[in-house]
């Protein structure tokens, strides 16, 4: 489990390509992996991978077919930057919402102007994606925790600070861009109870 507070970002420093899957190496720049050991998982843009191999500063992760067909993982080559969280424990304070680092689906970047000193984002999900998703409720993008704004339809907005852009890849999105969605985790428990209630 993550909480989508991003501790930093990273470097992919090498994608290899393996028998129609992948492994990645990133170097996590500032992230401290002290208290990270083999096995251990660590969100790359939301998206939870097991690291098979750690140095003080790197790490390398297998990446499944699932995973390459239904993430952005697959479009990363070497140089590019990605945010990163280890997972949480149990004393770390939960700051943003319960987020998995299992992706949903891909989301695309419609819009984004400056709001005060904040940057509004609007985005498109898939349609069968839409209904998990409510105003003033949480969602995760690219490993970020975030509050939506505004609904309608496919599309939603979100606010984002400039902590956030400044400490994420956010700061670099352009109209077009697509990022990792995951949905609030609660809104898939809750269909999936109600479903079995008819």
């Amino acid at each position: 489990m993550f909480t989508g507070i991003v501790q930093t970002t990273g470097v992919v420093t090498g994608v290899e390509a393996l028998g129609g899957d992948a492994r990645l190496s990133i170097d996590t720049g500032q992230l401290d992996l002290n208290h990270s050991g083999l096995g251990d998982s660590i969100a790359v843009n939301g998206v939870c991978l097991t690291a098979i191999d750690l140095t003080a500063n790197s790490f390398r992760a297998d990446v499944s077919t699932e995973t390459l067909a239904v993430t952005t993982i697959g479009s990363l080559e070497a140089g590019s930057r990605v945010n990163l969280e280890p997972a949480l424990t149990l004393a770390q304070p939960l700051g943003g919402h319960l987020v998995s680092g299992h992706i949903d689906g891909i989301a695309r970047l419609l819009s984004l102007h400056d709001d005060a000193r904040s940057t509004r984002m609007e985005f498109s999900v898939p349609d069968a994606l839409a209904r998990y998703i409510a105003a003033k409720g949480s969602v995760c993008l690219d490993g970020v925790s975030l509050t939506v704004n505004e609904v309608s339809g496919n599309q939603f907005c979100v606010n984002i600070v400039p902590h956030t852009l400044e400490q994420t890849i956010m700061g670099h999105y352009i109209v077009g861009t697509r990022v990792n969605l995951e949905v609030d985790l609660i809104a898939r428990y809750l269909e999936r109870l109600m479903g079995q209630q008819g």
